[in-house]
């Protein structure tokens, strides 16, 4: 089985940054596309950023604006999202997603269980 693990969400003023984690565990040959979502009360979850295994592609979504960086520890399975500026349009839930290979040469679509991120003015 494999798990994905999120931490780093919080309060936080507006304009202050918050680092974003998520750890994959278990059952893993190798991960490829990663990213972080997020969902605000009454609207659907949308894309934030993801990042190729290689890290040689990163995709972000336009209202991220060069205030998000995402990256990715491929010996430690993680990847992060630095998040700068933040204002009070960045308050949600944020979900990081992984397409993991197992051992038999199949790729799965996995979800963390979310971090509450909260901007405050």
């Amino acid at each position: 089985q494999v798990q994905l693990v999120e931490s780093g969400g919080g309060l936080v003023q507006t304009g202050g940054s918050l680092r974003l984690s998520c750890a994959a565990s278990g059952s893993i040959f190798s991960i490829n596309t990663m990213g972080w979502y997020r969902q605000a009360p009454g609207k659907q979850r949308e894309l934030v950023a993801r990042i190729n295994s290689g890290s040689t592609t990163r995709t972000y979504a336009s209202f991220v604006k060069g205030r998000f960086t995402i990256s990715r520890d491929n010996a430690k399975n993680t990847v992060y999202l630095q998040m700068n500026s933040l204002n009070s349009e960045d308050t949600a839930v944020y979900y990081c997603k992984a397409d993991i290979r197992n051992r038999m040469g199949n790729v799965y679509e996995y979800w963390g269980q979310g971090t509450q991120v909260t901007v405050s003015s």
